[in-house]
């Protein structure tokens, strides 16, 4: 190694500085994964809601019969557009998708993707099985995001 990159050389390196991103920027990642993808699909998506939280909570461990908090890492909580005109509509909260930002980010650690790609998977993953879509149609709207 040499002298510079071992950094006796006094050179300040960019990822000395980095941080994991935090809740505000997993926001801004999840606005911009969602922002690129296709209009159609996002269309489906109407008043959609993504919240960024570091962990599930217990009670949604527990119902998805999660081993470790780290397990989920992500979820669709609402009506789907295949159940929607099965459901009354009184007093229905909006449609929403929980990023798990721990998790992912445990996950983006132990594989070849950027974290960016992470994070449309899981939004595309969440909102395409509640609207019926089949893997092979959600593995072509991920190769068509931007």
């Amino acid at each position: 190694m040499s002298q510079n990159s071992a950094g006796k050389s006094g050179t300040t390196h960019v990822w000395r500085d980095l941080e994991a991103p935090g809740i505000a920027a997993f926001e801004e990642l999840a606005r911009d994964a969602f922002a690129g993808l296709p209009a159609s699909f996002r269309a489906l998506c109407e008043g959609l809601i993504i919240r960024i939280e570091d962990f599930p909570t217990d009670e949604v461990l527990d119902e998805m019969g999660a081993e470790t908090a780290f397990d989920l890492l992500g979820l669709f909580q609402g009506i789907g557009r295949a159940q929607s005109d099965a459901v009354a509509h009184t007093g229905q909260l909006p449609n929403m998708v929980f990023l798990y930002r721990r998790p992912i980010l445990d996950y983006w650690a132990e594989n070849e993707e950027t974290l960016g790609d992470v994070v449309t998977h899981v939004l595309v993953h969440e909102i395409g099985h509640h609207f019926g879509l089949s893997d092979d149609d959600m593995e072509a709207i991920e190769d068509r995001a931007h």
